[in-house]
């Protein structure tokens, strides 16, 4: 505790930041009892991602006896948590009037259910994306050291929970998970994008992933690949601004693909550090300015 003049200098720096507040920032809001609450939010994703691996995040011995304890102490947590965040975000953004054409939201109660019901079906793709790693991954010993060790399957699996939460129309909660990840990672994916079955990012720091990307099958990724927008259109545009990657692509490291209309086809291969702004045909090669097209 400051003391004599340090004592004054501290109130008169608390009366400068207090006076901040009066003017008409955007960062100023004060309504917090509407906003949701990050660290709620963090702390319901950090018991809906033991529910999804419980043989690697329980510290008891788990078998078919108790396992259903084990993963409803998670998922009892998470959707107090969960329903709460989620009803604060909807009536803050309908009270300041950002509606979503077109997205309608059911309550809270029916999103997170939804959520709790759709999580077997994650677990699924999880599954897949943890063998693709094992089979993309010579330097994996096991699928025991992928779950423990690999970032890339940390940020899948915050993206798949967020993707449900955002196609149920559900403000801000999908971002701030994803975001949460990506911090701890140095992947971001948007929960807005598509991505399908066994998609493995190796390394996969530097990985950006936008908002509309279109992603397939069997999609490997390396680090430092951006799957961005070519230009920013007005905000209420909802064409495809980030591009499509159909099965079987795999783009190395440092790629850039860019644009709504570009189109990388089923089997290609694009090289590290190339920049691409236009479609590519079925297994192509890229590589630096050179393309070698049709597998040749």
């Amino acid at each position: 505790m400051p003391t004599g003049h340090r004592y004054d200098e501290l109130e008169h720096a608390i009366d400068g930041v207090l006076a901040s507040y009066d003017s008409d920032e955007p960062i100023n809001s004060l309504d917090t009892a509407a906003l949701p609450n990050k660290r709620a939010v963090i702390d319901a994703w950090g018991h809906l991602e033991p529910a999804l691996f419980m043989g690697f995040y329980s510290h008891r011995a788990l078998d078919r006896h108790n396992l259903r304890h084990g993963i409803a102490e998670h998922l009892y947590a998470a959707h107090g948590l969960l329903v709460d965040q989620i009803d604060r975000s909807t009536r803050y953004r309908k009270w300041h009037g950002m509606t979503v054409s077109g997205c309608p939201l059911g309550s809270a109660e029916e999103v997170v259910l939804g959520l709790m019901r759709a999580l077997p079906e994650i677990r699924r793709l999880l599954a897949g994306d943890v063998q693709a790693a094992y089979q993309g991954d010579p330097a994996a010993e096991s699928v025991e050291e992928i779950v423990f060790s690999y970032p890339s399957l940390r940020a899948i699996a915050a993206y798949r929970v967020a993707h449900v939460l955002r196609r149920a129309c559900v403000p801000m909660i999908p971002r701030i998970i994803t975001e949460h990840a990506h911090g701890h990672t140095g992947i971001d994916i948007s929960p807005g994008a598509t991505i399908g079955e066994r998609f493995f990012i190796d390394h996969g720091t530097g990985v950006v992933i936008g908002e509309t990307a279109v992603i397939g099958n069997d999609v490997k990724l390396y680090q430092g690949v951006t799957l961005g927008a070519l230009s920013v259109h007005d905000r209420g545009d909802r064409r495809q601004r980030h591009p499509t990657l159909e099965d079987e692509v795999t783009v190395y490291a440092g790629a850039t693909i860019l644009g709504g209309d570009t189109v990388i086809g089923r089997g290609s291969v694009i090289g590290g550090n190339v920049w691409l702004v236009s479609s590519v045909p079925p297994n192509s090669k890229v590589f630096g300015r050179a393309r070698e097209a049709n597998g040749g």
